[in-house]
């Protein structure tokens, strides 16, 4: 699966999340967001070694329920699910080894 580039402005609802089965990654943010451009290639090269998992980027911010329900309040924020539980959690990633080990957790 390649590495999704751009955060969708269209989310599942958490329902839907919930009933996922395998492992997922949610990463919460925003293209205009520095801290989230600045991520992204420690993000990508963390899972250079995990292509298979899902990797949903969300856009969030005002008006966005499904961040919310995960209690999002720093971007980036990525939630590791294995079948909708979730397992792991790293905010504002600023090297591999935590998004690694969340990616483990889940594979």
């Amino acid at each position: 699966m390649p590495f999704v580039s751009q955060y969708s402005t269209e989310s599942p609802t958490r329902e839907q999340i919930d009933e996922t089965s395998g492992p997922l990654v949610i990463e919460f943010g925003t293209g205009w967001c520095g801290y989230c451009q600045a991520a992204q290639p420690i993000i990508a090269g963390a899972f250079d070694a995990h292509r298979a998992i899902r990797h949903l980027k969300v856009e969030d911010g005002k008006g966005r329920r499904l961040g919310r329900t995960f209690g999002i309040k720093l971007w980036p924020t990525l939630i590791f699910l294995k079948d909708g539980e979730e397992v792991a959690r790293v905010v504002r990633p600023t090297d591999r080894d935590a998004i690694e080990d969340g990616l483990r957790r889940i594979d």
